[in-house]
């Protein structure tokens, strides 16, 4: 998984002190943990979009006043008018202590439906995870190469190691539903067999 580094910056807590920091085009942040004192701290909008526009998790190391943590990024709250980053909160990373995460999913290959005319619905773009945190993964990749039309992949389908998924195991992935198409060459075809019978 990959790295990233934060150029950071102390501040102080309260809602004019996160004012202050956005009118000097920084975004407020907060960092806390298991048995960790919250630590305020600001960085710049341009240093967050990395890890917010993006389909794998990242760690996150923030240096703050000489001290150092890795992270993850755990909630993004954004303006609702402009859609830009007002507030971030980032996890503290305990080597011995499981953490759930919200994990992008990758979707690989074209299904055997697809290739049939059926098209492909995805339904799930990250799956909870619990685990510790050398185990987290970049990101989930699921194969759909053998999913016929009317078939889908559920959660319980998947293998993963070290991971222990917390949504339910018959929480549909992705499915191959037939096309419009489809479905009338299928009724023609009754048709014709019911005309010849």
């Amino acid at each position: 998984m990959d790295v990233i580094s934060l150029q950071t910056t102390a501040r102080a807590l309260g809602k004019g002190a996160a004012r202050a920091v956005r009118r000097q085009g920084q975004v407020p942040c907060i960092l806390y943990g298991h048995n960790e004192v919250s630590v305020p701290f600001a960085t710049s909008e341009k240093g967050l979009l990395p890890l917010i526009y993006t389909n794998r998790t990242h760690r996150v190391q923030v240096d703050v006043d000489g001290r150092r943590w890795e992270c993850i990024l755990k909630e993004v709250a954004f303006h609702p008018v402009t859609d830009r980053p007002i507030h971030a909160d980032f996890q503290v990373l305990h080597p011995n202590k499981p953490i759930t995460i919200s994990v992008p999913v990758r979707y690989v290959g074209t299904s055997i439906g697809q290739s049939q005319g059926g098209i492909p619905r995805f339904v799930l773009n990250e799956l909870p995870v619990n685990c510790m945190p050398r185990h987290i993964p970049a990101q989930i990749d699921v194969d759909v190469t053998q999913v016929e039309i009317g078939k889908a992949i559920h959660v319980r389908d998947l293998e993963l190691d070290n991971l222990d998924i917390q949504a339910p195991g018959d929480q549909i992935l992705m499915a191959v539903a037939r096309s419009r198409m489809t479905l009338l060459e299928e009724e023609q075809e009754e048709e014709e067999e019911e005309v010849e019978e």
